[in-house]
């Protein structure tokens, strides 16, 4: 099975993915060099799809619904701001290795890498690419959300036909941004369904959106918030009051709410029922540095990450049974 995959809306320059929004195109690889371009195959979108349903189709096929915490996933991964491409590739392949791989591998995941211009000084320009990248993260979506619901008519026909995946995503900082507007873009092509989930879990790790996006709670009213929460099956905001990053985002949008990523939820009990948070400030080490980005390196996220994707009950993972 192929190890890495990659989707970009990213332009290429001088061999390497760059900061300019460009055509998407798409990408395997086997080495463990991922974070040179050479080291990466180009095919065609088909070939890439083609490649993909094959990879997923040789996960185990689990009928039983008491083992659909074993079943495997393809997880789609985002990065966020300030990140040039070669730290998106080791990031992304440091996630690999930690959740992806090895005996305990959930799966396969699949890294979209939009053109953050990877300069701290350039918080305002990364979110005007961000929102220029969301069309093309949606029609990704759109294409994943075709694909599903023809799986469903096929396992219903013939249950042997039928998914073997859990479709599951992570974003991180600004990338939830990108998603954002994403989802909305894909939900309204699919004429704004209801309770059909395009995504089993997807996780906003310190998400740079506002914190009330999710104050409309079981209200239709086409906002942001509500496309994400009817494509998803569950939504998980991890967040820490010791995040700086955050800290500085929301000093530079003076007109905006407070970051999901660093306060948590605006008001809990607004929020639709499959929309929760975890503060994951204790989880840190006392001394530890870099907490906006240190959810992907300390042991007990990445465990926590793991029971979110495998969909064990939130009453459970509070209470670390």
């Amino acid at each position: 099975m192929t190890r890495y995959w990659m989707i970009t809306d990213r332009n290429i320059r001088d061999g390497r993915l760059g900061a300019d929004l460009a055509a998407m195109t798409y990408w395997v690889s086997d080495s463990e060099q991922i974070d040179k371009l050479d080291q990466w195959k180009k095919v065609s979108a088909s070939a890439f799809r083609t490649q993909l349903i094959e990879a997923a189709g040789q996960f185990p096929d689990l009928p039983d619904p008491a083992d659909h915490e074993d079943q495997q996933h393809v997880t789609l991964f985002v990065h966020g701001y300030n990140v040039n491409w070669e730290d998106a590739a080791t990031r992304y392949q440091s996630l690999c290795s930690y959740m992806f791989q090895g005996k305990d591998g959930m799966g396969l995941c699949v890294l979209f890498t939009w053109p953050s211009d990877g300069m701290v000084t350039n918080y305002l320009p990364d979110r005007a690419d961000a929102r220029a990248a969301a069309p093309d993260l949606a029609n990704v979506l759109s294409a994943l959300f075709d694909w599903l619901v023809k799986k469903q008519v096929d396992g219903a026909e013939d249950p042997t036909k039928a998914c073997r995946a859990k479709t599951s995503l992570i974003a991180h900082s600004m990338g939830n941004y990108v998603l954002q507007n994403a989802m909305q873009l894909a939900w309204t092509r699919k004429n704004q369904p209801l309770l059909v989930s395009l995504i089993n879990q997807l996780v906003m790790v310190a998400a740079d959106v506002d914190n009330d996006i999710f104050d409309s709670g079981e209200t239709v009213d086409g906002s942001d918030g509500d496309a994400i929460a009817n494509l998803c099956y569950r939504v998980t905001a991890l967040y820490s009051g010791r995040d700086p990053v955050l800290g500085l985002s929301a000093g530079l949008k003076h007109f905006g709410k407070r970051r999901l990523g660093r306060s948590g939820l605006d008001d809990p009990t607004k929020t639709p029922d499959n929309v929760w948070q975890v503060d994951c400030s204790q989880l840190f080490k006392p001394n530890q540095s870099g907490i906006h980005s240190a959810y992907f390196e300390e042991p007990k996220t990445v465990d926590l990450m793991r029971r979110i994707l495998r969909g064990v009950d939130r009453t459970v993972i509070v209470a670390g049974d």
